[in-house]
């Protein structure tokens, strides 16, 4: 096991491998999202009616919107995250193909359906390891939002050049259940 870092030396840690991130993330074709739809699909098919969150993706991120499309086809209720202040979890609003997106905080869009609470996540990130470490934007709110929810099935999406050997962990990073990608999907294991 690591010795364990101080904060600052952490954060340094986290920032480049962020700015690293987000380099091996600029040569990747967000059409892969079509892929991750039949690989999570596939491989992690959900019992009927199941409430699964996703995101609507930010420039660079893979595009999950053949998943969610999929997703709600399938009888899914398919929840978009709402942007609350800083320091709270994530709330969740349903979507439907076609639905009106309301532009939210750091350039992210939702949906005004009603309210839901999610019993699978779809996480972003920037970076992941096998162990089911996720690397976010530094906010905290998926974090936050996992915590909150102990029993969801946690499963990140991501490109498969953005698996890393190991991400910088702090105390309140919440490890994923699984990471979807365009080349099939990663159940995390505690190594």
């Amino acid at each position: 096991m690591a010795a364990p870092r101080s904060l600052p030396e952490l954060d340094d840690m986290k920032r480049a491998a962020r700015a690293a991130a987000l380099a091996a993330r600029a040569a990747c074709d967000p059409a892969c999202g079509a892929a991750l739809s039949a690989h999570l699909l596939a491989e992690l098919p959900l019992p009927p009616g199941t409430a699964v969150s996703g995101f609507w993706p930010m420039a660079g991120e893979i595009d999950i919107r053949p998943l969610l499309a999929a997703l709600h086809a399938g009888g899914h209720a398919v929840l978009l995250p709402q942007t609350p202040p800083r320091g709270q979890p994530l709330t969740f609003r349903r979507w439907r193909p076609g639905a009106a997106m309301l532009r939210e905080r750091f350039g992210t869009l939702r949906p005004d359906g009603e309210p839901g609470t999610p019993a699978v996540l779809l996480v972003p990130l920037l970076a992941f390891d096998r162990q089911g470490h996720r690397l976010g934007y530094g906010g905290g709110y998926y974090d936050r939002t996992l915590a909150a929810l102990p029993g969801a099935l946690r499963i990140g999406c991501a490109y498969a050049a953005q698996e890393v050997p190991a991400v910088p962990v702090g105390a309140h990073d919440v490890r994923l259940d699984a990471v979807a990608t365009e080349r099939g999907v990663i159940r995390c294991r505690d190594d």
